[in-house]
């Protein structure tokens, strides 16, 4: 299985990275983007079984890329590591398709009660 993991910050892509494995996830294949536009890109190259992305990105936001990827009819399976998680937030994300929204700083823990159900079933 490979992951997409969109953060325009470098080190918060290598923590989300570091918390898979502690998560038991480390046996899956990691891709990277910087941003949202670039996440774009590496989804119609690399064809990632699931997609972790940050909300607020340059470029492009991570639900304006949730919504790209589904009016290119992209399903792929989809979920946010965000520092922010307002209600309006949760529904919009849920309205697009979203998986969940995973809040920052998040735990080991939160992202096995969040991505089990989805990594483990895969």
């Amino acid at each position: 299985m490979k992951i997409l993991v969109a953060d325009d910050s470098r080190v918060m892509r290598q923590i989300v990275i570091r918390t898979l494995r502690q998560a038991g996830f480390g046996d899956h294949d990691v891709v990277e983007a910087p941003d949202g536009a670039a996440a774009h890109t590496v989804v119609q190259e690399e064809n990632p079984d699931l997609v972790l992305s940050d909300w607020n990105m340059p470029n492009m936001s991570g639900i304006e890329l949730l919504h790209a990827l589904r009016a290119g009819g992209k399903q792929v399976p989809f979920a946010f590591v965000t520092s922010e998680c307002s209600q309006d937030m949760k529904n919009l994300a849920e309205a697009g398709g979203a998986l969940c929204v995973i809040t920052k700083p998040f735990t080991a823990d939160a992202f096995k009660e969040h991505l089990a159900p989805f990594l483990e079933s895969a």
